[in-house]
């Protein structure tokens, strides 16, 4: 067996399903190996697609994905998705090729100090300097990845290591790595805390973030709210926790969130954040968030709780055990009062954003995009994955699109463009019988629209919306706010034309120019199992707010 053989049959006994990646001469006996397995491969057109496509996959399917790249420039292109997923906890484990180790740090063709490269974007890597270790390291590589706060590794192996004979080949059924002890359960001293304060608070909130969905524990959530009739809102990334018509959820706090959510947040006695990030997106002033207020951080990370503000009441632990322990309490007597304040905000922001649509409805007939967004929330099936790309689009995602079930995906620490097309090749390969959806802006989607190739090769069933308006929206919209309308580098005055790219890859396509098409089309574009482009013109001056 060579070490190679090695890698593969380690990820045999992971149960891997599919590799994204880009081959090269120095990653070349790995996938050589992988012909001899069930493994599938998916060939993308470019290696951060390689990691976009695994962090995709891993976000619905509970578990690692994998990339596999050459060294060089193959390793170096990755560095962008090994960071998006890093920045969003999302566990894939990337494979990357080297130059054979006798000639390593001589400066020799397409070597790369990759692992140097990558580490502040990654939870550990490693370098593989002898086959006999293979096992060991992936077998680490996986559990790292996949346990405590969820994130990227990477294993960088020289060509001469995938060449090498291994002796013996012996998997580990246990990691051994004694510095690495991530807490699971939750303090139950902290949890009585929690409690205790919960039944002194007339108006507390609680804020989830992406943590929720990375510990499976969003029925969990909404079993705790319930009991408790508490108030919930969301970050970005914990957009889908909640349906959005639970009357117990208040909508996305931030920048760019609701206000009735933000109102929620400035006005509790008692915050209770829940796997999630008190940062600068989702809290504008973190200070401010501990000022007449009991404030609570959960979180699998230690790292994590008190960077940003420092909570009475810190918790450590899986989102999914602590809410365990949560449901077994017993809170307070209601909080009736603060829910109907809170349901009369909800109401009187809807009726401004309806009052809002009607008037723009009015003075154009071009599509509006909240119009287009909220529609495809109606239309598409309740399971479906809407997975938003980042820029305006994404803005008007997380304002516009009704959650109904289902999960909502986009690169929310990063803010990745051209997230969305390979990350649904991934969400789909790993829920080939749910709809995958995949919003983006026409700049994020010549980043990565050679992945249209990948879905034609391989059957692979997305639906695409374009939102075009031949700018790049959300940098523009900051050039007119704050530059005085000082426009520079933002005008994508040679966009595709996207009927012509679409019957260049056989995929069917769609249009929408006028607001009263918008339901038709919508409808059609969402029909079948085939992939299909949609492509919906909007105004350049169009704001997302």
């Amino acid at each position: 067996m060579t070490g190679a053989d090695a890698m593969v049959k380690c990820l045999e006994l992971e149960r891997v399903e599919y590799v994204f990646g880009y081959p090269g001469v120095a990653i070349c006996p790995f996938y050589d190996s992988i012909l001899k397995t069930e493994i599938r491969t998916v060939l993308v057109r470019t290696e951060q697609n390689a990691a976009h496509a695994a962090n995709g996959y891993a976000r619905i399917s509970g578990r690692a994905g994998v990339a596999a790249v050459t060294s060089g420039p193959g390793a170096t292109n990755v560095i962008t998705g090994i960071a998006t997923a890093f920045a969003d906890s999302i566990p894939i484990v990337v494979i990357t090729g080297q130059v054979d180790s006798q000639l390593l740090g001589s400066d020799v063709f397409q070597e790369a100090d990759i692992s140097g490269a990558c580490e502040s974007f990654v939870k550990y890597s490693y370098i593989v300097r002898n086959a006999e270790e293979i096992p060991r390291i992936m077998r680490e590589a996986f559990y790292l990845a996949n346990s405590g706060r969820k994130g990227p590794v990477l294993i960088d192996v020289p060509v001469d290591v995938q060449k090498a004979e291994l002796k013996s080949f012996s998997y580990p059924r246990e990691h051994r790595m004694r510095t690495y002890r991530p807490t699971v359960e939750g303090n139950m001293v902290q949890i009585k805390k929690v409690f205790h304060r919960l039944r002194e608070a007339k108006r507390p909130i609680l804020c989830v973030g992406g943590g929720i969905f990375l510990a499976g524990a969003a029925q969990k959530l909404r079993a705790f709210a319930k009991k408790q009739g508490l108030p919930v809102v969301s970050t970005m990334m914990g957009i889908g926790a909640m349906e959005s018509s639970d009357p117990l959820y208040f909508g996305m706090v931030g920048n760019n969130g609701k206000s009735c959510g933000n109102r929620a947040m400035n006005e509790a006695d008692m915050i209770i954040m829940a796997g999630a990030r008190a940062a600068d997106r989702s809290i504008s002033q973190p200070g401010l968030i501990t000022e007449n207020k009991t404030f609570v951080h959960i979180d699998v990370d230690p790292a994590e709780i008190g960077k940003n503000a420092g909570p009475e009441i810190p918790l450590v632990g899986d989102l999914s055990s602590v809410f365990d322990k949560f449901l077994e309490q017993e809170g307070g007597e209601g909080y009736g009062d603060w829910l109907s304040l809170l349901s009369d905000y909800r109401r009187e922001e809807e009726e401004r954003e309806e009052e809002r649509l009607q008037k723009r409805l009015r003075l154009s007939d071009l599509p509006s995009p909240e119009l287009l967004l909220r529609e495809l929330s109606l239309k598409m099936q309740e399971d479906g994955i809407y997975i938003a790309d980042v820029g305006q689009n994404q803005l008007w995602s997380c304002g516009s699109y009704k959650m109904r079930g289902g999960r909502f995906l986009t690169s929310g620490g990063m803010g990745t463009m051209g997230y969305s097309i390979p990350a649904s090749i991934g969400a789909k390969l790993a829920a080939p019988k749910r709809q995958v959806v995949s919003v983006i802006g026409d700049g994020g989607f010549q980043m990565c629209m050679m992945e249209l190739a990948t879905l034609r090769q391989y059957g692979i069933a997305v639906k695409i919306l374009v939102l075009k308006n031949q700018t790049l929206g959300l940098v523009r919209q900051y050039q007119h706010f704050v530059l005085g309308d000082r426009y520079s580098m933002t005008e994508l005055g040679s966009d595709p034309e996207l009927s012509k790219l679409s019957e260049a890859y056989h995929l069917r396509y769609l249009s929408i120019r006028k607001n009263e098409e918008i339901s038709g089309k919508l409808s059609d574009f969402l029909r079948g199992e085939d992939s299909a482009l949609l492509e919906c013109v909007i105004d350049p001056d169009e704001v997302a707010r």
